[in-house]
């Protein structure tokens, strides 16, 4: 064949099915089940021809940086959710980051955040939720939760508001939608930005409609334990075009320039403009007018999620019917475990099933995790418990005394129960890589536990 460009497509296609057979092999090579012995994990990547073979070829084109499959997938998840923008950064937290940088630009008028606002938030979840609200000079402030939901008690942000309150940020708990009827009416009535991190929540539902499209912005995240995943990557979904142009910017170093990874002068201007006090002419690629950062996702990286997101309506629905086996098989437990109910009006995308030890019951939140452990199970807790009495802020706030500075946070009210998700609630996994002997063993010891201490 003296054609390389057909030479180079006859060998790609060898590869490629080369791959897929790898995948096939794995498959058939699964061990079988042993409970006890195997592991059931709280999460996992499930994947299979469509990724390993979108993975290689993406390395064969060896386009490093993004490209066509970083295009797909920007794509694809924008039609997904149904929202005019989604744009891809490495991380779920670089999501995070990026969405409240986005709110502090220019672009986005007399509206922006500013160093010394307040964001209404709650301890009780991921730290990085949280953390670029310190990050950015802004003070989080803290409303309680409430069981069994595991949300943000939407009846106290009447309380936590301030002159100085400009945004609320906050996380679906594990999939499981917040109160979003109150609080995005609570952000119209006061002139707020609204932030969802739809991180643990891709597919729930809210009066029928995909969380991830209520608030001014959305985060998302793809590390292996989510609904979907590209290794290392996330994502902000955005509903307008300035919001899009600030998220691309600060994600893109904070450049002015649009263009895409490789593309030159898509304004038709880019020895025209005058910005700042740089001289008129100065090449457009290289204007900033953002203090921005480097946080885009690889189109390796990107060739996987688009054959995820492919598969995400079937993961939707694995989680949902793994939670109920759960919820049902546990039912009669209600007496020492407070059960994790879905909030009104909604139809969640679960993350895991959320439980927390009654005061009072025979055995403690330790005792079952111990035992769970021991026969393999994984488990988890709510992430950071209460964040107010993690190191890194409890650290911050003895700074600031000690400097006389203001404290780095507030705190509106209690947070009794933040507190008792800190000291007695944990989590197993409704992922869709379990099998339904994995769950029945998970659903007897469990049982086995309760029984025993009662």
């Amino acid at each position: 064949m003296n054609d390389p460009k057909a030479l180079e497509r006859k060998l790609t296609a060898e590869i490629l099915e080369r791959v897929r057979e790898i995948a096939r092999l794995r498959r058939e090579a699964e061990p079988e089940f042993v409970p006890g012995r195997t592991p059931v994990r709280y999460a996992g990547r499930v994947y299979g021809e469509e990724e390993m073979a979108n993975l290689a070829e993406s390395a064969i084109e060896f386009w490093l940086t993004s490209g066509r499959w970083h295009r797909r997938l920007e794509e694809g998840l924008a039609e997904w959710y149904g929202v005019p923008h989604a744009r891809l950064v490495n991380s779920g937290s670089s999501a995070n980051l990026v969405a409240l940088a986005a709110l502090t630009s220019h672009l986005v008028g007399e509206r922006r955040l500013s160093p010394g606002d307040e964001v209404i938030t709650v301890a009780a979840g991921f730290p990085t939720t949280v953390t670029p609200i310190v990050q950015l000079g802004m003070v989080p402030v803290f409303v309680d939760v409430s069981l069994p939901t595991y949300n943000l008690d939407a009846s106290r942000l009447e309380a936590a508001r301030s002159s100085r309150t400009r945004a609320v940020v906050v996380a679906h708990t594990l999939g499981n939608p917040f109160d979003l009827d109150a609080v995005t009416a609570f952000c119209r009535k006061h002139g707020l930005w609204l932030v969802e991190d739809n991180c643990d929540a891709a597919g729930s539902r809210y009066r029928g409609r995909k969380t991830g499209t209520f608030g001014d912005l959305a985060t998302l995240s793809f590390y292996p334990p989510h609904h979907m995943t590209t290794g290392e990557g996330g994502a902000v979904l955005c509903q307008d075009d300035v919001l899009q142009r600030a998220v691309e910017s600060f994600r893109d170093w904070g450049r002015d320039c649009w263009c895409a990874s490789g593309v030159d002068n898509t304004c038709k201007r880019r020895f025209d403009w005058q910005l700042g006090d740089l001289p008129r002419g100065y090449d457009h690629k290289y204007v900033y007018s953002h203090l921005g950062f480097n946080l885009k996702m690889t189109d390796l990286q990107a060739a996987v999620g688009v054959a995820q997101l492919a598969r995400l309506d079937g993961f939707v629905k694995s989680r949902r019917e793994n939670w109920a086996f759960f919820r049902e098989a546990l039912a009669d437990l209600a007496d020492v475990l407070v059960l994790p109910e879905a909030t009104a009006g909604s139809e969640p995308s679960w993350f895991g099933f959320l439980l927390a030890v009654r005061e009072g019951a025979p055995f403690t939140r330790d005792d079952m995790v111990r035992q769970l452990e021991a026969k393999k199970i994984q488990t988890r807790m709510l992430f950071a418990g209460n964040l107010v009495r993690q190191p890194a802020l409890t650290d911050l706030a003895r700074e600031a005394a000690a400097a006389g500075r203001p404290a780095p946070f507030r705190v509106a009210g209690g947070l009794e129960a933040t507190d008792v998700v800190m000291s007695r609630a944990f989590w197993v996994g409704v992922y869709p890589g379990l099998t339904a002997p994995m769950r029945e063993h998970v659903v007897r010891t469990i049982r086995e536990v309760a029984r025993a201490r009662r």
